[in-house]
């Protein structure tokens, strides 16, 4: 039988690998320590004093309080909780929203749904071809008055970090001068978790959105920081579980990893960043000079230390990702959640590229496991596919 092609997988912005550290202190409550957590049996004691040490650690990363930790079930869940939450509690505290052209759906569409049907405004600030938000123009926006703003701390795409604790003093300031408690801040984190400390005493944030499926954790459980003082109506109903907020029985295992990983996180964090961005950097340089019209995208300097966008004009994004994946090189187009629709890429289209860079457009998101040969088999394999589907942009006397 033929061998496997090795998998090389650089597609870490969608889901990473479960750290095997993380599985280990998950294990026991995947096994004997299964007990509902309201329960007031032994077990179920048990089982609560590992949700209240997970959250109480979880805290202590984020410098807050653990009663401030609100678990939910992912990004998604955590980002509409924060938003549709914070507007419909805000009663007479105002009707408008403003966020930024390339945040993740997950974020625009309970905005666009709370403006289509709950009376609120949205107000959409632009970004400059880096995806850099324009700092002028959104606290022009946020001086006119908000309920909430929500802007992401690093874009999931084009890897684009945003001034977070800078955004978070204008919001602070409006909220001085206008006597009330908004508007409030919320960022989504969940890019940003694995390479950026999350101090909240630093940021000044409101509300923020983590998930574990972005760090080395467990898929299906989230984080959602809610600062103390900070009113959220519930979207779901029945316990008061999560201070009423999420109720249900809580993903006991989930939280035990998140927390894990999350810890795992802070402690490799200033090597990791170091190491992904020299390898971002070398696969970057070995794109650009191999293949002809090959364009990086995001910013030069503000941007994640594991991502790398690039376009290359003349080719189609998805018969290079088949063709790549077929030589054991796994990356994407872009957003996960996306893939599968016929619409362009609303972050790409928001910093103002063309379609047929649009069209030509892929990500490579590296991660722990990622070593430099992974890069640089990467982007031969890229220039090997490049070759067969006869795109004139590969500059072949480069590659011989």
């Amino acid at each position: 039988m033929p061998l496997e092609t090795p998998t090389i997988y650089l597609d870490h912005s969608a889901a990473t690998p479960v750290d095997p550290r993380v599985a280990e202190a998950m294990a026991p409550f995947l096994g004997d320590r299964f007990a509902n957590p309201s329960s007031i049996h032994d077990a179920g004691r048990q089982a609560r004093a590992a949700i209240d040490a997970s959250r109480a650690a979880i805290a202590a990363l984020f410098g807050a309080r653990p009663e401030e930790i609100v678990f939910t079930s992912g990004g998604t869940e955590s980002n509409n909780l924060a938003i549709l939450g914070a507007c419909r509690a805000a009663g007479t505290g105002g009707k408008r929203i403003v966020t930024t052209a390339i945040e993740h759906h997950s974020v625009l569409r309970p905005i666009e749904y709370l403006a289509r049907h709950e009376g609120f405004s949205a107000e959409v600030v632009g970004v400059d071809r880096f995806g850099l938000v324009n700092l002028d123009a959104l606290e022009k926006s946020i001086a006119a008055g908000a309920t909430l703003v929500s802007i992401q701390y690093a874009n999931n795409e084009i890897g684009t970090v945003q001034p977070i604790a800078a955004i978070a003093k204008m919001v602070r300031r409006a909220r001085r001068k206008s006597g009330s408690n908004y508007p409030l801040l919320h960022v989504d984190a969940c890019q940003a978790a694995g390479a950026y400390p999350l101090d909240m005493r630093e940021l000044g944030i409101d509300l923020m959105t983590v998930n574990g499926a972005k760090i080395c954790g467990p898929k299906g459980i989230g984080i959602l920081y809610v600062r103390r003082g900070v009113a959220l109506a519930p979207l779901m109903f029945g316990g008061s579980h999560e201070n009423g907020l999420r109720p249900g029985t809580e993903n006991v295992a989930g939280i035990v990893g998140m927390a894990e990983a999350l810890r795992l996180a802070a402690e490799h964090r200033p090597a990791e960043t170091a190491r992904l961005s020299r390898l971002r950097d070398i696969l970057a340089s070995e794109i650009v000079a191999r293949v002809s019209g090959a364009v990086v995208n995001g910013h030069p300097i503000f941007r994640l230390p594991g991502v790398l966008h690039v376009s290359i004009p003349g080719a189609d994004g998805e018969a290079m990702l088949i063709y790549l994946s077929s030589r054991g090189v796994h990356a994407s187009a872009g957003a996960a959640c996306d893939a599968g629709s016929n619409e362009s890429s609303h972050v790409l289209t928001a910093i103002g590229m063309a379609g047929d860079r649009i069209r030509g457009s892929l990500r490579f998101s590296l991660g722990r496991n990622t070593v430099e040969s992974d890069v640089r088999q990467a982007a031969g394999s890229l220039v090997e596919v490049l070759n067969i589907l006869r795109v004139p942009a590969v500059d072949t006397a480069k590659t011989a």
